[in-house]
């Protein structure tokens, strides 16, 4: 279980005792202001509680949705256009509207980590929208999973999300040529 600093203030009582329980081994620091409970944390969970309004998106989504087995090299993480920017060289930031950064947003289960990370019909959206950004053998290999689970997907979710962008008939338009 990851903690903040403050959470292992309010849970230890003081910095002192905290330094003690660091020492005696009963807890881990991980990064300044995180700290484990247990020794061994995956770098993904120490994201999410460093950063815990953002929310998976881009590359790192499509590989925790399992559409594609290239691991990113960076966390792509979204976040409100007015928050802070992120300083971390291992993360990707994308400033979304506010109006649309809530819509999609799921807990998924990945390798016991709880990821927010949009679900498979926002992320269908954002692939269209973002395909020129994409190398052509990682946009096929998207676009054909998408085609083999496109039985699963609830497609009046899509047009919803579609209907959110100024080109939204744009967007259901190339999600029918390339996916259905």
């Amino acid at each position: 279980m990851l903690l903040s600093y403050q959470e292992c203030i309010e849970k230890y009582g003081s910095d002192y005792k905290l330094k003690k329980e660091l020492a005696g081994g009963n807890i881990f620091m991980k990064e300044k202001g995180i700290y484990s409970t247990k020794r061994n944390t995956s770098e993904i969970d120490v994201i999410m509680c460093r950063y815990p309004k953002a929310i998976c998106t881009g590359r790192s989504a499509f590989y925790y949705h399992s559409l594609t087995d290239v691991i990113p090299d960076h966390y792509y993480l979204a976040t409100k256009r007015n928050d802070t920017r992120i300083k971390d060289s291992r993360v990707i930031q994308f400033f979304i509207k506010n109006e649309i950064f809530d819509a999609g947003v799921i807990e998924l289960q990945y390798n016991n980590s709880n990821i927010r990370v949009y679900n498979l019909e926002r992320m269908l959206i954002e692939l269209m929208r973002f395909r020129a950004k994409l190398p052509m053998d990682y946009y096929k290999e998207l676009i054909q999973n998408y085609r083999k689970m496109s039985f699963e997907m609830d497609f009046g979710l899509v047009e919803d999300y579609a209907a959110m962008f100024r080109n939204g008939s744009k967007l259901m338009n190339m999600i029918q040529m390339e996916v259905l």
